[in-house]
């Protein structure tokens, strides 16, 4: 009994030569077809080789979600059937005009004078707007006070508003008999019908624009940044100047950006409160309104294609220095 039980344990911790001649033909049988199934290879003639990897487009990272041929080419078609080709659509109907004609009208003293308060005035709005909505967005995000959120919404309201409810709305306000056109003009400020009626106009349309971008990159920076600062001997200025410009200038100019493009061709809530004088007060989107009622469809799309270079110069210069803010603070 003791020889079979520690039988099999003595056949499992070392091999035991089998004597049995069945076994041994077995075995002789499972070596020859394993010779058969994978014959041997002569010395000249080499193992095959693995298939290369498929290499990837090299300006493409790797990515482990599919579809990037087929997103790609959905996005560059949608970008050029909602965005390239109206401008070039517009392009090619100024060039329709000869060069001396082209010239005249961009250059007549009426769309010069509507080219110079558009951009005139939305670059102003646009500064009035960086300086107190960056103001506006720290009251929301830094301090907690009673009626917080309603003033948090109504940032919201040109958002939502129809621009010729807020023309119409703006006008009332600011005529002489508005509730505050009346103080203003005791004082000799006339603000409807008047150039300053579209700066007022274009302020409002572009404030929520920068307050809603600043407001996410304030709740991002922390308060012990500030703290640091104070403990390290910094003032309220110095830590203002080093310490959270820096760190909101790109956004702030992000906000800038948009707050001037809105404004550059901002139509129905200006002319209500402009007054729409030539020379005046008249607007550059509603001088190529006027040309395009006059059948002047050449002339219309001249002006508008000299609306569209100044945009992007502006714009271009603005995302140029946005880069340089941002390459500048990771260099500090």
């Amino acid at each position: 009994m003791m020889h079979d039980v520690a039988g099999p344990a003595l056949l499992d911790r070392a091999p035991v030569r089998v004597h049995d001649p069945s076994l041994r033909a077995g075995a002789r049988v499972e070596t020859l077809a394993l010779t058969q199934a994978s014959p041997p290879t002569s010395a000249d003639e080499s193992p095959p080789r693995a298939r290369p990897a498929r290499r990837g487009v090299p300006w493409r990272p790797r990515s482990i979600i599919p579809g990037f041929g087929l997103t790609l080419g959905l996005t560059l078609s949608w970008l050029g059937l909602i965005v390239l080709l109206p401008l070039v659509a517009l392009f090619a109907r100024a060039a329709a005009l000869d060069m001396s004609r082209f010239i005249e009208t961009v250059t007549s003293d009426r769309v010069v004078a509507a080219l110079r308060l558009s951009f005139g005035a939305s670059l102003a709005a646009g500064v009035v707007n960086a300086v107190f909505g960056a103001v506006l967005a720290w009251v929301l995000v830094r301090y907690r006070f009673f009626g917080r959120r309603i003033v948090d919404a109504l940032v919201d309201v040109p958002f939502a508003l129809p621009t010729a409810v807020a023309g119409i709305a703006l006008t009332a306000l600011y005529a002489e008999n508005g509730w505050l056109g009346a103080p203003l003009a005791l004082l000799g400020i006339k603000v409807a019908f008047t150039p300053l009626g579209v700066f007022v106009a274009l302020v409002f349309i572009g404030l929520p624009f920068v307050v809603r971008t600043i407001q996410p990159v304030l709740e991002d920076l922390s308060p012990e940044i500030e703290e640091a600062a104070a403990c390290l001997g910094a003032s309220r200025w110095q830590t203002i100047r080093r310490v959270i410009v820096p760190t909101l200038f790109p956004a702030l100019a992000t906000g800038f950006a948009l707050a001037f493009a809105r404004a550059v061709g901002e139509y129905g809530s200006v002319i209500f409160i402009a007054g729409n004088l030539p020379m005046v007060s008249e607007i550059a989107p509603l001088l190529i309104v006027i040309k395009l009622e006059e059948y002047a469809y050449g002339e219309a799309t001249a002006v508008a294609a000299v609306m569209l270079l100044i945009s992007f110069v502006l714009l271009l210069a603005i995302n140029l220095l946005q880069r340089w803010s941002r390459r500048h603070m990771e260099r500090r």
